[in-house]
This record gives structure tokens, sequence and C-alpha cells, in this order.
């Protein structure tokens, strides 16, 4: 058996370096022909000079305990497998996976956080931001050298002049007084013999930036300007040197006059300070360093991987406005940054403004609201020319008009969290492709640290609903896990003592309507359905152990608002949030009861948290929660089910919430609906009619009551509101409204009016499932139902996934009345084949061919 295991994955991690686990789980795939299974497997774990070897009889490969002692601080560990089949063959070892922990004990930190120390004025837009110094000596032969580092505010680390790392945006944005997120970077390379220089640079950030709409707020977490840094360097000796943020540092202004991510990046070359981070510098001019207090507990180690740059976009037409503007085209809404060259005198200034769209053949920046947006780079004059990037801001735009010199060229470079790509989707029309790609670029510009709404205007904020209703298409398309994981533990840790999830996530204060905290609806069930959610994709039962309390917390305060009636009609909610029906200055005055959909939200959430309870043995909670699901259930459909099979509120959102979230009482109640439901699309005109609420389960409704074609009406629609209207108009992202552009091609008037919403893109979830039929049917994928249902006129359908097993995948074509899918599986699962009208077909390992005629006419 030649073969070997993958190299192992180490928790969630793309890069097991710096992790807070010390008692990580590990996973693998495997290769294998068809009828090879897995009866046991070798886990090899060097650690330091002693070897062990851990033999285990079990078939399973995903998220397996570690079978040691904790891994200490710092500790360093090499990971490899074997596996044995159920015919004793035994494979080759895998390749090593080296694993290092982080400090997993607060006494192992003794930086403090350290930034200028000079007066500034808070409530200022012009503080200038500090870079901080520590030169130091190296003497030795080093083995190895460690910096932990984090900040109050952003930072990059340079060491003798060369930049530390290549994430950017770092630390993120975490709950800063309960998690403050650190990195580890390894940089043995950079050190020599001799002085030596580490330094920072600090920029506001999340931490003391403008946040928020109408104005927004600053300092919310603090005033200050801190870098954490611990570097450690360990010698052959024996020794370890520790150069720390302490008194002893320096600190000076810099090049960077302002900087936020609303408002963008003001920049003087003129200013900048050669060699500041590099021996031989003569810090004249720079002071002793204000030193400040942090809880070490409070430092966390990343679960996910960090910002990062994962692609450059050269413009696709430079313009000139009807004013005289110079504006480049990029092709593509994104989030990022420009990186310009440009030559020219000392003390020119170039200015770049950016923009989701342009009116009238100009920039248009009305729906960014009170963001500015705009970045500047005043020139130091060079011969040989300049190039410049923004460290601490990042925009969402296409357009970016630029005043400034003539010799300037710009690439955008595109930033987000460096997730792994896990997902693809692919048919026969070439519309339904590009609102795939669209929903992938949303997912891109939205996921940045954490997951937000918009990446463009003055908000940008985690908020719940949005990722509620997309965790599935996300996880999907990327492994979010370890990213989703750490956001989550910040919902639990914003949750408020009564179990009041908070509208987002971290919170901030903002206007009347969303501060105080008020349960909400569909907003608040994201403690419970998205944990649940990413447990059906990765069959991660730890990630349900960390979120159950919260979810419990969260079922018991809505029970608690219901009462004994059981149905949720009381206080503050936002319904079907932005049903086309609702005027553009009332997104939640939408056609469905308001308190129709929280009570549906608060059956659903009911039973997620009694299928957690199963999953980790919790039987109190599997009974309690059963039956307050049933419960819940029968008084909704006793208040908005009307005796005939109607609804109180007849819209497709009310129909879709009763008939996705299971809350009829017959198969025949379910056909009524489903009925009910196509004669609403239809009369319509086959037009959207659903908010954040019903858009995810409109779809799915319409298909699993046996109104496919409907289904397909709905989704290849081009008159607006429709997914494929934005589509036909241009758009290269899903927007916050079906007509955020609207008909004529003017902009939305509404104040909420962003070209780059993930929300609405949940259909692609539908897209993956029904469309091209890949749907997990136990958890992780380990058992896998391939159900394409083909309709709309579409020839071919393509999924592909990624999963914690190993690639699965379907394709489907249709040709002169006869289907063709080909089904791909690895080592580990089965799946079963389930085509309409033919027997269910059980699957195991490898590819399979399928062949069957169908009542579908051909298509020429």
């Amino acid at each position: 058996m030649a073969f070997p295991p993958s190299r192992p994955v180490v928790e969630h991690h793309r890069e097991p370096f710096g992790i807070g686990e010390a008692r990580p789980r590990i996973s693998w795939t495997i290769s294998a022909p068809p009828w090879w299974r897995q009866a046991g497997y070798e886990l090899e774990i060097v650690r330091g000079s002693e070897i062990r070897t851990h033999v285990v009889r079990s078939a399973e490969q995903i998220l397996l305990p570690w079978p040691e002692e904790p891994l200490a601080s710092r500790e360093r560990a090499t990971i490899r497998v074997r596996v044995e089949g159920a015919d004793g063959s035994r494979s080759e070892w895998s390749p090593p996976t080296e694993v290092e922990a982080g400090l997993l004990d607060p006494a192992d930190w003794s930086a403090r956080p350290v930034g200028g120390a000079w007066p500034e004025d808070p409530d200022s837009d012009d503080r200038r931001p500090a870079l901080v110094r520590r030169a130091f000596d190296v003497s030795g032969e080093i083995v190895s050298a460690r910096v932990y580092a984090s900040a109050h505010g952003l930072y990059e680390l340079e060491i003798n002049g060369a930049r530390v790392g290549d994430d950017a945006l770092s630390p993120g944005w975490t709950v800063y007084p309960k998690r403050l997120r650190y990195y580890t970077y390894d940089v043995t390379a950079l050190l020599r013999g001799g002085e030596n220089v580490i330094g920072g640079w600090l920029g506001d950030g999340w931490y003391r930036g403008r946040l928020g709409w109408r104005g927004g707020f600053r300092n919310l977490f603090g005033p200050d300007l801190s870098l954490i840094a611990q570097l450690e360097i360990h010698y052959a000796d024996g020794r370890t040197q520790t150069v720390a943020t302490d008194a002893d540092w320096l600190a000076a202004t810099g090049p960077i006059v302002r900087t936020g991510n609303y408002d963008g990046e003001d920049y003087d070359a003129r200013d900048e300070r050669a060699g500041w981070s590099s021996a031989g510098y003569d810090p004249v001019g720079w002071t002793p360093v204000a030193v400040r207090q942090r809880d070490p507990a409070t430092l966390v180690a990343p679960t996910g991987p960090p910002v990062r740059c994962t692609e450059e976009i050269t413009p696709v037409a430079v313009l000139a406005t009807p004013s005289g503007k110079r504006v480049l085209d990029f092709g593509q809404n994104l989030v990022g940054r420009l990186r310009i060259r440009v030559r020219g005198e000392r003390g020119a200034k170039v200015v770049i403004r950016t923009a989701e769209v342009l009116q009238d053949g100009e920039l248009y920046q009305r729906p960014l609201r009170d963001a500015r947006s705009t970045d500047s780079y005043v020139l130091a004059g060079r011969p040989e020319g300049e190039e410049w990037e923004p460290r601490f801001t990042f925009h969402g735009f296409r357009y970016a008009e630029i005043e400034g010199p003539d010799d300037l060229d710009a690439i955008a470079r595109v930033y987000h969290s460096d997730l792994e790509r896990t997902g693809w989707f692919s048919c026969s029309d070439p519309l339904l492709e590009r609102l795939h790609e669209n929903v992938v670029w949303s997912m891109r510009g939205n996921f940045v640290d954490i997951p937000t709404d918009c990446p463009q205007r003055d908000e940008r904020v985690g908020w719940t609903g949005d990722l509620q209703v997309f965790a599935p298409t996300a996880a999907f398309l990327h492994d979010v896990t370890g990213m989703l994981s750490s956001w989550l533990r910040d919902v639990a840790a914003e949750q408020l003592p009564d179990g009041t999830v908070p509208w987002y996530v971290p919170v901030i204060p903002a206007h009347e309507m969303w501060t105080p905290i008020r349960p909400g609806a569909a907003w608040g069930d994201v403690a419970t359905l998205t944990p649940w959610a990413l447990y059906e994709r990765t069959g991660d039962t730890g990630l349900l152990e960390a979120q159950y309390e919260s979810a419990r917390a969260w079922v018991d305060l809505v029970d608690r608002l219901a009462g004994d009636d059981h149905l949720w009609n009381t206080g503050f909610q936002l319904g079907d949030w932005l049903d086309p029906s609702a005027p553009p200055d009332d997104p939640a005055a939408g056609m469905t009861d308001k308190y129709l959909v929280a009570t549906a939200y608060f059956a659903a959430s009911s039973r997620a948290v009694a299928r957690m309870a199963a999953v980790l043995g919790r039987e109190e909670g599997v009974d309690r929660y059963g039956k307050l699901a049933d419960a819940v259930a029968e008084a909704f459909c006793a208040a908005y089910v009307l005796p005939g099979g109607r609804m109180v509120s007849d819209s497709q959102t009310a129909y879709s919430l009763a008939i996705g979230f299971d809350l009829l009482p017959s198969a025949q109640a379910r056909a009524t609906a489903g009925a009910r439901l196509a004669e609403l699309v239809a009369a319509a005109g086959n037009r959207i009619a659903t908010g954040f609420v019903g858009t995810p389960l409109v779809t799915d409704a319409l298909s699993s009551t046996g109104e496919l074609t409907t289904a397909y009406d709905l989704l290849l629609e081009r008159e607006c509101p429709s997914w494929l209207y934005p589509v036909t108009q241009g758009a290269t992202t899903i927007w916050e409204r079906w007509d955020s552009l609207l008909p004529d091609g003017r902009v939305n008037p509404g104040s909420m009016t962003s070209f780059n919403h993930y929300a609405l893109g949940a259909v692609a979830d539908w897209l993956h499932r029904v469309v091209a039929g890949l749907t997990p049917a136990a958890p992780g994928y380990r058992e896998v139902r391939f159900a394409p249902r083909p309709g709309g006129g579409l020839t071919r359908a393509e999924a592909r996934h990624r999963s914690p097993y190993g690639m699965v995948g379907i394709s489907w074509e249709l040709v002169d009345g006869e289907l063709t899918v080909v089904t791909e599986l690895p080592t580990g699962t089965t799946g079963v084949l389930d085509l309409d009208g033919e027997p269910s077909q059980p699957l195991g390992p490898g590819t399979h061919r399928h062949r069957v005629a169908v009542g579908l006419p051909a298509v020429p």
C-alpha cells in the first residue's frame, strides 16, 4: 500500500504556527482505491529528542484528540500519520506537519503596551501615529527567534529595515477588553550579530479610529496607540534573550499624517525617517515611550488566518470624466487599496478617492455616507520615482479618481482574511455563473477579519443577521471555521447576562435604533443556527461545545419573552429586513408580520439547541428544547396559519419560513403552503418579494414542495427585483438592495445603498445543493447526498467542495433527454445518489457515472 495520507491538519489552521490550543486536534485525508477502508492509524509525534508513536484502532480521521500531554508555551512538535486498512495493509507515512504553540499562559508575557508620550487631542482627526523602536545586541549562534505581537490599534513590525510578516490590519478586530489577538512571527533570518533594531508602525484601526455611522465615535476602546511586542531569541548555548516592549523603547512621529478605516490614509514622504528600523540610525529627537497597562490574560492566539493581500488587479480602463477628472476602472468591485508608482517634484501631492459606482460619468461617493474614503501621498521628490501603498486602511471600490502628477500608475491590491477556497460552482448559464462569482467576491470583500455587512461606507460592522443567513454559503465557499469560531466567541463575550445577542459584534454605540441592545429575531439567532450550520459542514463537536451555553441562553431569553403562549409577539423587530416592498427610508416595513418572523425563528433556534444537546450528550437539553420547539411550532400554526392553509401574512417570506423551518403539521399542509408560495411568485411576475429573512429560504421552500419549476422561474428572472437584475446591470458583487441601481441607471436614493453586501447572495447555497445537487447528509460530509434537480433550461451544472475528508464533487449534463451524472467521493465517505423519479443508489468512494432518461425536453 504505497499511498500516504495527506499532511496532517491541526485544528482549523492553515499554518499551525503560534497556535493557542495546547491539545490540538488532528485530521488528514486519504487518497486510496475505492475498495479501501481505514481500520486504524498511527500518529508519530516528535517533541524535542523524543519520538512517540500512538497506535489507535479507529476508522476516524477528522479532528482526532491529541494523544499526549498538552503542548507547553513555545513548544514545537512534528506530526506524521500512517493508516492501516481493514485488509491489514499499511500506508507510507504522511508528509510531516510542524506545529508550534504560542504563549499559552499569561505569565509568559513580559511585554507591556508602549506608544508615543506626547499630548494629543482625543477628539481630533489629525492625531499623528507613532513609530516605536528599540536597539539591542545579538551575541552568539541563534537557533530560533520569535516575535509575539499585538497592539492597541493596528501595527506592522520591522527588524533591521525588513518587514516582519505579510499580514495586514493586525491584530484585527475582537472584543478588545476581553480578547486581544496576537500573532507569532519567525524572525530568525532577520537577525544578525551585533546591533539590531526592532520597530513598529502604528495606526488607529478599529481601536481608537472613527467607528459607526452618522458621524461615528472615536476612542471606543481607548485613546492610545500602543505596540505590544515580545522578541525571544534562543541561542545554541541554551540562553534566551527577550526584547519586550517596555520603558526602554523610543517613539517619534512618522510620515503617516492620519489614518482610519473610513477616511483613508494621508502620508507625507518628506517626513520619512530613513533607516529608522535599522542598525546605525541615530534616534535624535526620539522620546521615551509611554508605558501602558494590559491584562495579559486577555491576549489570545488566532484560530483563523490573518488578513493578507491575495490578488492584484490592474485597471481595465482609464476614464476621463465630464469634469475632466482621471478615473481608473478596475472592472471589479473589490476591497483593498491602491499601490501607486509616481514620479514628481518634492511636495507634489497625489489624492486618491474611491467609490463603487459612477453617476453621470463622475465618481459617486454619496452611498459612502460619512466615509471620506480618500488617500493622499505627498512626494519626497526622489528622481528614481516613489512607490506607496497605505498601511492601515481599506476601501470598497471599483473606481478610483486620481489627482496628481502625470507620471503615475496604480494597481489595486485585494485584501481580506486569507481563507482557503473550498467550494466551486459552474453551469451552462453565464448569468448564473456571474451571480455566483459575485457572491464569492462579496464574501471576500466582507470577510475582513470579521464578517461585515459592507466594506465601503461608515459602517463595516459584524452584523449578526447577515452572517446567520449566509453561513451555509460561506462554509461551502471557504474554510471559515477558524475565523468564525473566533467571532462566535466574541458573540458570546458580548452577549448580555440575560441572553440578549447584539445586532452586531463587536458592539459599538449607535443611534437609538441599535442602542441600547435589544433582542431581535434572525439577528440573535446567529448564536444557535450558525454553530449548527458550521457543525453540519465540518463535524466539529468542539465548536458546538464552545457555543452551547451561548445558544441555550439565547433560546431561554426568547422563551421568557414569549411566555406561556410561545408566541414572540412583543418588542422591537426588524422582520424581513429590506423586503423590496418596504419604503427606502423604512427597510423593516415589509409585508410579512414581524412577529410571525420572530416566532418562526424561536422555533428554529429551539430545534437547533435540541440538536446541539443531542450531539453533546446533554439529555436534559434534548428533552427541554425538543419539547419547546414542538410547542412553538404548534403555537405558530395556531396563530399564523388560517384554516384553509393560507397564512395571516400572505407573503413569500411567510410561507418560506413555515416550510423552511418545518413548522407545518403535515405533508398536506406543506404541499398547500408550497402551492400558495408558487402562486405568489407567479403573481409577482417571478420577481423576488423577500428580504434578508425570506431570501435564503424561498427557493428551498419551493423545490422541497414540488414547485421546482417556479423556483427556477424565480432564480432566472431578470427584471427588478431579482437575483439576475444586478447582473444584467453589470454588478460584480451582491447588492444590499435589490435595486441599489435603479433601472434608469441612477443610484437608489436610500441612505442604505451598498453595492457589496453578501446577505442576498445566500441563494448560492441552493445553487450548490439543489441546482448542482451536493449536500452533506452527515456532519462534515462523511455521508453525501447527491440530488441534482435540473430545470430552468440549464444543460449542465457542477459543484465541487473540499470537505474535511477531501474533494467531493458532482457534475451533470443534459443532452437529448438523457441526464449524465458524475459523482466523486473521497476515502472515508459514503454517498447516495437521489435522482428525481429514480430509486436511490448507495455510493462508495471513487468516481461514479450514471445515465438516466428524464422527462425534461431536450434543449438545443
